[in-house]
């Protein structure tokens, strides 16, 4: 490979940094690599690291996805240990460009670019492609974007809409908020939907119920729930979902993102039919007065597993991010 015709993209989670390259002219990502976060002290490692793996030397101009904030040149992730200044890294390997952008800002980008074969309907519809569109998923953390549309594209909005409120809509969520508020002070919604989050939710069900909770990881959970069929946490999983459609529906009457909602992320692919047997679409439709609205607009499950690398790709010639 010819180190000045690349770019470099990434897409960096609590868990795991995916990279890639970008030839000039060229909006497919390649040479994917997807490394453990936990495995190096700090970005530079990991991407010294990436680019030994792919025998490139140098590129010119880097984009990367972080699951943070991004206000000024101090990035701190929110769900890993790395810290980093954008300058000091852009110096470091000679950039001539080092663009950071919210992961979810890069989903969002990235969704337009994913096929129809990559998107699973889940409900609703026809919607209005002249209206915004909701991006948001439970990761690590739950990610929220959207996408505004304008004449030649779109306008990614960097939000961080996980950290909204949860809102109890009933007795047990009552407990649940009860319960969670004790551990965490205040709880926002990513307490919930995330994969630390169900472990929470779960738990939490179990001292409601008086019953042990002896599962101890988010995928244990969704096993048992989809393949067990164990009653406690069949009950929580489509509790989580119930909870993830409150909180779309919510994000729709916000945004009045009626082109539609896109949910990414890599948790919901891993039990796609339970999720679509599950009371989602009724969390999601029950706005009252609002339902028409709701049921107007259509939702998909994102299957493609780079849309984060899709939207850095897109990123890096966006003047609007």
């Amino acid at each position: 490979m010819t180190a000045k015709h690349y770019s470099l993209v990434g897409d960096i989670g609590g868990t795991n940094a995916r990279f890639a390259l970008m030839e000039q002219g060229d909006a497919r990502p390649q040479a994917i690599e997807v490394l453990a976060c936990g495995d190096y002290e700090n970005l530079d490692q990991a991407v010294v690291d990436y680019l030994q793996k792919v025998g490139v030397h140098s590129v010119s101009q880097a984009c990367l996805a972080v699951a943070s904030p991004v206000r000024g040149t101090q990035i701190r992730m929110t769900n890993n240990h790395w810290r980093f200044d954008t300058e000091e890294v852009r110096q470091q390997f000679s950039w001539s460009a080092f663009k950071v952008i919210n992961d979810f800002t890069a989903m969002a980008l990235g969704v337009p670019h994913v096929s129809e074969a990559n998107l699973v309907h889940v409900c609703g519809g026809p919607g209005d492609p002249r209206r915004p569109r909701l991006v948001m998923g439970p990761g690590t953390g739950l990610g929220v974007s959207g996408l505004v549309p304008i004449k030649k594209g779109w306008v990614p909005l960097m939000t961080e809409g996980g950290h909204v409120d949860f809102a109890p809509t009933d007795d047990v969520e009552m407990d649940i908020l009860r319960i969670l508020k004790a551990r965490f002070g205040r709880v926002s919604v990513e307490r919930i939907l995330c994969g630390q989050g169900l472990l929470n939710l779960y738990q939490a069900h179990a001292e409601i119920r008086g019953v042990a909770a002896p599962l101890d990881a988010p995928e244990k959970i969704t096993a048992a729930a989809t393949g067990d069929n164990e009653p406690l946490a069949r009950e929580t999983l489509r509790h989580f979902c119930e909870i993830l459609g409150r909180t779309a529906g919510n994000g729709v009457l916000t945004l009045g993102s009626l082109g539609g909602v896109y949910l990414c992320g890599g948790i919901l692919p891993r039990f796609l039919d339970f999720f679509l047997e599950s009371p989602f679409r009724n969390g999601f439709e029950d706005k009252g007065r609002m339902r028409p609205l709701l049921e107007y607009t259509p939702v998909y499950v994102v299957t493609e597993p780079y849309t984060g690398l899709l939207g850095a790709a897109e990123a890096l010639g966006n003047p609007e991010v």
